[in-house]
């Protein structure tokens, strides 16, 4: 990327982004928002290459837990689209807890990325640091708040959990090429020294490093000194850095209306699928704080309306896809939340009796067939928990772009459809958002942005 002040010479994407899973997405087009980047989230790669007006394209995959093969499949196809957009970077989105497995997807889809771009032998850094949500690394270790990664509670996740902190020894089982680390030191250092890091690395043989970051600031030296790298990999607190380098290039101009949305009228609802600590509180919170598990609504006199999903009766054939709805309806035009999420323990028992894969997907498809029925109820705000929920219900409800709009909670923005019935939506990762985030998404889903 060239360092001029000559104007922008054509409209179009700059920084073309990949994400592995839809929440992830949302939270990278956040940060590029907050940026002053007019930012559009695609739904998987668009059939079409009609080109987008914006600044950034995020093209959101579900990719993170299927096998290597098809996640790199899918991320090449996106990367190829991407470049027929005409964006100058690219950058794939993985979570900040670097959710994978021994087997990836992390680093198998970054080395494929680099291949693709013909950058031989090819490097980028690998970063998931958002210290805003509690996310840094140092010395190559990840840490979620005080606890290392393996002690965080993420060493529980069903799908990928993380019993290593040490991301150089994590990323290398991944890998076919040498893993580095950009110690903390050098980027405090400033950019010039990380750049000279950088090429030291790429001297030594090194086609990805973990970076440390310890603070926003750090985010922004690590951003800098890779903007002549085809390729960036982390999480969405790097992006924090990336906007500054095409307004250095006379390539981006400054904007005070990148978050603006429509406003959307209509019932709302919350959908929550994740079982992460952070969900489990927030359904709490909506429940009043009750743990009633033997009941389908609750009893406490302050809670809102909730309906739970037993994944169990769903596999038995019961009709709970209709229940849920009817219960919804009952409670109309109130919003409602119908949620499956529970306990570890009361996880681990429905893997055991269903099995890991099919548990999951079969929540994931009784929340679509449900987002669907709320959809003809009139519902037009939907506040979904969980990564993989917020994929099948983006698909049940088939939409295909999203504008992104302001912060409600670090991570989460608000959202509303481009090319699809106008709908308001707040995809949230099932580790973020303040306990009272349904209630503040809701708040701001109703308001809009005019």
């Amino acid at each position: 990327m060239s360092q001029s002040n000559s104007p922008r010479p054509l409209p179009g994407p700059l920084l073309g982004c990949i994400a592995d899973d839809f929440t992830g997405a949302t939270d990278l087009a956040n940060m590029l928002v907050k940026s002053g980047m007019r930012t559009v989230q695609t739904i998987g790669v668009p059939p079409s290459a009609a080109p987008l007006q914006a600044d950034a394209i995020v093209v959101a995959l579900k990719s993170r837990t299927i096998t290597a093969a098809d996640a790199i499949a899918q991320s090449l196809g996106a990367l190829a689209w991407l470049r027929e957009q005409g964006c100058r970077q690219f950058f794939f989105k993985y979570c900040s807890t670097f959710d994978s497995t021994d087997a990836g997807n992390i680093g198998p889809v970054a080395e494929a990325l680099l291949d693709a771009l013909g950058d031989q032998p090819g490097f980028s850094i690998a970063c998931p640091a958002f210290p805003e949500n509690g996310r840094t690394v140092y010395r190559g270790h990840l840490f979620v708040g005080d606890a290392l990664l393996n002690e965080s509670g993420m060493q529980n996740h069903p799908l990928t959990p993380m019993r290593d902190a040490n991301l150089v020894r994590v990323l290398q089982r991944q890998t076919r090429g040498k893993v580095g680390l950009i110690r903390y030191d050098t980027i405090a250092a400033g950019p010039a020294a990380v750049h000279d890091a950088i090429g030291q690395l790429r001297a030594d043989g090194v086609r990805l490093a973990i970076a440390d970051a310890l603070s926003d600031r750090d985010l922004h030296v690590l951003g800098e000194a890779c903007a002549d790298l085809p390729l960036v990999t982390g999480g969405s607190g790097i992006a924090l850095g990336l906007p500054a380098n095409f307004r250095r290039a006379g390539l981006l101009a400054e904007r005070t209306d990148a978050a603006q949305l429509p406003r959307i009228e209509g019932y709302a609802a919350v959908l929550a699928g994740s079982a992460s600590q952070a969900t489990n509180a927030q359904v709490a919170a909506w429940r009043g704080e009750t743990t009633n598990s033997d009941s389908n609504t609750n009893s406490a006199a302050d809670a809102r309306p909730s309906f739970r999903i037993d994944p169990l009766a769903v596999a038995r054939g019961e009709a709970v896809v209709e229940q849920a709805l009817a219960f919804a309806r009952s409670h109309l035009p109130e919003p409602v939340l119908i949620y499956a999420t529970a306990t570890p323990d009361e996880v681990r028992s429905v893997q055991q009796a269903l099995g890991v894969t099919e548990a999951g997907q079969l929540v994931e498809a009784t929340l679509a067939a449900i987002a669907r029925g709320l959809r003809e109820m009139g519902v037009r705000k939907f506040v979904v928990a969980g990564g993989e929920t917020s994929g099948a219900v983006v698909q049940a409800l088939e939409v295909n772009s999203l504008q992104i709009g302001a912060q409600i909670d670090p991570g989460v923005p608000a959202t509303a459809t481009i090319d699809a019935e106008p709908l308001g939506l707040a995809l949230k990762s099932g580790n973020f958002g303040a306990v009272d985030f349904f209630a503040k998404a809701l708040r701001q889903l109703e308001g809009g942005s005019q």
